[in-house]
């Protein structure tokens, strides 16, 4: 059973200090669907636009926060095996990133993942900015495991 919408958008944004840090928000936690958002303001490099390193949190945390919406905690722990970040162009504003896992993969993950001790899904990601424009891709590899 996925934890509340509440505990979710605290363990998102708060449980990592760096992540709290960053000032990175849940915008929307569903089962199945996230968004979530990195402000410019204290993530600003040398030249004024947005870290790569509060790019790629941005990029990484979404797989986290499916599965605290979409998978049982008592029965299972995520990890990242793998991460890539295409940089697209500058970020000069705040960034969203939206990650979906549709119910039947969900289900399917978890299945694999009873019988066999561990599930691997796929997370390739666009980054935008308030305009709509790509800034960055990301591609994360994730595994489920059995607790």
């Amino acid at each position: 059973m996925p934890l509340p919408v509440e505990l979710v958008r605290q363990l998102t944004e708060e449980q990592i200090a760096f992540v709290k840090r960053s000032g990175l928000k849940a915008e929307v936690l569903e089962p199945g669907y996230v968004r979530l958002h990195m402000p410019l303001a204290g993530n600003q490099n040398h030249i004024g636009s947005m870290y790569a390193g509060a790019l790629f949190t941005l990029a990484e945390i979404p797989g986290g926060a499916l599965f605290l919406t979409s998978f049982d905690s008592q029965r299972f722990y995520p990890i990242i095996k793998e991460m890539n970040l295409r940089f697209r162009r500058p970020a000069t504003g705040d960034i969203r990133v939206d990650a979906r896992l549709s119910a039947p993969q969900i289900e399917q993950l978890q299945s694999e993942a009873a019988r066999v001790g561990k599930a691997e899904y796929l997370l390739e990601l666009q980054l935008t900015d308030d305009t709509g424009e790509v800034v960055a891709e990301s591609r994360g590899l994730y595994q489920l495991r059995v607790r």
